[in-house]
């Protein structure tokens, strides 16, 4: 794995390269092979001495994203391996499941002896539990938006009246919005 690891607000020292890719470099355990991959981090420290810390992993399969905010740096990044080993398992007992189901073999992802979590948790975790259909009503992205906040949800399905293209508009945790169009 190739760690690009950048610093906002911060300088990037020795000390924490290495502690990041230490940690990181732990997650090429669950994998056959290490992958060829670009590994981004970003961290940033704000003015009220919190660090946030951002790890993206795209892969050929499977793009691997956590961020965490956390008083202190190293903590946050353990709590990064963390998120993005659970996100490899939960892949993995997703993978493995449809490769047993149609008699394959997964090359992707080892067999490691480690406790694995309980797979009735996981697969609740991608059950459907709910289904709504629709008209696309065709309106513009402010439209959208008003419809989104007039019913209190955090994303809004729509037409672009412009490009006549299916939208999502969405509330992004800084408050402002985000815009989706599909091709």
């Amino acid at each position: 794995m190739n760690y690009n690891i950048r610093g906002e607000n911060i300088e990037v020292t020795p000390a924490i390269r290495e502690y990041v890719e230490k940690k990181i470099s732990r997650l090429e355990r669950y994998f056959t092979e290490t992958p060829i991959a670009n590994v981004n981090v970003n961290l940033k420290v704000y003015n009220d001495k919190k660090a946030k810390v951002e790890v993206t992993i795209p892969m050929p399969q499977l793009v691997l994203r956590a961020e965490e905010v956390n008083e202190d740096m190293y903590a946050g990044i353990d709590l990064i391996t963390d998120k993005l080993e659970r996100q490899i398992r939960k892949h993995k007992t997703k993978v493995n499941r449809k490769f047993r189901e149609k008699g394959g073999i997964n090359t992707l992802f080892t067999v490691t002896n480690e406790p694995a979590e309980p797979a009735v948790e996981e697969e609740n975790d991608l059950e459907v539990v709910r289904q709504k259909s629709f008209d696309l009503k065709p309106m513009d992205n402010e439209e959208a938006i008003l419809q989104m906040n007039m019913l209190g949800h955090s994303f809004y399905v729509f037409t672009n009246a412009e490009t006549n293209r299916t939208n999502v508009v969405y509330k992004r945790k800084d408050g402002r919005y985000g815009l989706i169009e599909a091709n």
